[in-house]
């Protein structure tokens, strides 16, 4: 059956984005994202950027989140296409940064301090158990940090960048060391915040291409050109053309599979 759906504003854009230190580290990365509207729904955006261990990912999520610049080119978010800089998007590392010190109640009151919207300590509050009950974390609140497991952890981080009401979330290998049905937890996590917003975008950078495949509805592979220096956009991917998007059964369905093959083979 046949999805409706329309690309409408532009909210992404990777331009001419090359990194050198010492070698050529990224070499004119481009790639662009725009507002997915659906009919009926809040329909959020999913990206996912594919490569390898050691080929530039981490270098492109810094770039990506304004913490570090790149040598030439910019990468504009929002509907007002501003140049990036450091707060403006979310981040969820792969260490999942929080306070040790403080309660995960405490951890998530630091985020939505943060919040572009300041609410009233009750509106704080409120806010904060309505989510905690949407991402399981109801009977953790009182708990810190090193009392819960990674997966758990993760969630809490996520949850942090929900309440600041960042519209941009930038996730740095999101299932990397977590087992099969903790990943299947963090792929519904990741849709449900997807759909909290129309414009809620979230930019999965990671090496692992079924899980991130399976949640995107575009992705880019990040690789080497042979005898060319420097990482660069080798090919991207219209995961909702290809009818390979919001499939929660995707992952048995051939053509994903043969997809998901291919790309391998690619890195």
């Amino acid at each position: 059956m046949t999805t409706t759906y329309t690309k409408e504003e532009l909210i992404l854009k990777a331009e001419n984005i090359s990194l050198q230190y010492d070698k050529l580290i990224l070499r004119d990365v481009n790639f662009e994202m725009h507002n997915i509207v659906r009919p009926g729904m809040h329909q959020g955006q999913v990206l996912s950027l594919i490569g390898r261990s050691g080929i530039g990912k981490t270098q492109l999520f810094k770039i990506m989140a304004g913490l570090i610049q790149p040598t030439t080119g910019t990468v504009k978010v929002g509907v007002e296409q501003q140049p990036v800089k450091a707060g403006d998007v979310g981040v969820v590392p792969q260490n999942y940064i929080l306070f040790n010190h403080r309660t995960i109640m405490q951890n998530l009151e630091q985020g939505i301090a943060n919040a572009r919207v300041k609410k009233s300590a009750k509106e704080q509050e409120e806010m904060i158990k309505e989510y905690a009950a949407h991402f399981d974390l109801t009977d953790h609140l009182k708990k810190y940090p090193m009392q819960l497991s990674g997966g758990q952890r993760q969630r809490v981080s996520i949850l942090q960048q929900v309440l600041t009401g960042n519209h941009f979330i930038l996730l740095d290998e999101p299932f990397s060391g977590l087992d099969a049905l903790v990943i299947d937890r963090v792929v519904e996590l990741l849709l449900k915040v997807s759909t909290l917003d129309e414009l809620n975008t979230l930019v999965i950078i990671s090496h692992d291409i079924e899980n991130s495949l399976a949640i995107s509805d575009s992705a880019f592979v990040l690789a080497k050109e042979k005898d060319k220096e420097g990482a660069t956009i080798t090919q991207k991917l219209d995961l909702i053309q290809m009818g390979l998007a919001w499939d929660p059964e995707i992952r048995t369905k051939k053509p994903f599979i043969e997809l998901v093959n291919q790309i391998k083979y690619m890195l």
